[in-house]
């Protein structure tokens, strides 16, 4: 059917994690690899996603933080997707791990034609690692000056001076939202640790797939005002 409607490429694996690994350590690939060999018989070449835009449950059973924390600063449960903390090691490994294991058993595929990273980033998490990570990016950012930080947000103005970077806390909903400059820089910040994470999974495919030239992307989503896809355009 798929042939007769003159499709000749089909994206495979998006939100696939649970089948390819159902129990952590245990993987299943044979049956991608069947997919992708019908479909290169029959003139069809696929673009493969890797599964990190949703976690399988056994994974946040075992290691909670690699779930996202709101904007309250509440940790999330299991459930829906792009639930996961960028920041979080726990999920950098575990990903790099499951790319790993993609690149090696098809990563050579005459039939593959592009990689597709995740599915539609989007989010913040407010947790700890994250908050972490924010208050290093802002002392880079001002010079590890927090007089110039003070100035560069004007935060005499409701006594919201700061003394030190380690009084800063992301724009947390029930905190503060109403310093636009931390607001801006949050944002700004999200975007450099999207595009962090993407070199994970970039450097994790390259690194183990029997084809280099496979070009590497990401889907953008339009209109999308959350993250700033200039940043992680450069990525290749």
């Amino acid at each position: 059917v798929v042939k007769e409607a003159g499709i000749n490429e089909a994206t495979l694996g998006v939100f696939s994690w649970a089948m390819y690994e159902p129990r952590e350590g245990e993987f299943h690939l044979d049956w991608l690899v069947q997919i992708m060999d019908d479909l290169y018989q029959n003139g069809i070449s696929t673009i493969l996603a890797t599964p990190s835009g949703a976690r399988p449950v056994w994974l946040d059973n075992k290691y909670p933080d690699v779930m996202r924390v709101d904007a309250n600063g509440v940790r999330n449960r299991h459930g829906g997707r792009h639930n996961h903390c960028m920041s979080s090691e726990k999920y950098r490994e575990k990903v790099r791990i499951i790319d790993r294991k993609l690149a090696e058993t098809v990563g050579d595929h005459p039939g593959l034609i592009m990689w597709h990273v995740s599915n539609e980033f989007g989010g913040e998490c407010f947790c700890d690692k994250c908050k972490s990570k924010f208050r290093e990016y802002l002392r880079e950012r001002f010079h590890n000056n927090i007089d110039e930080l003070n100035h560069e947000w004007w935060t005499t103005f409701w006594s919201a001076r700061y003394s030190d970077f380690e009084e800063i806390d992301p724009p947390y909903s029930n905190g503060q939202t109403a310093i636009m400059g931390l607001n801006l820089e949050w944002k700004r910040f999200t975007s450099r640790n999207y595009s962090d994470y993407l070199s994970v999974e970039i450097d994790a495919i390259r690194e183990h797939s029997g084809n280099a030239k496979v070009p590497i992307t990401t889907n953008f989503m339009g209109r999308y005002y959350g993250i700033d896809y200039r940043v992680l355009a450069k990525k290749r």
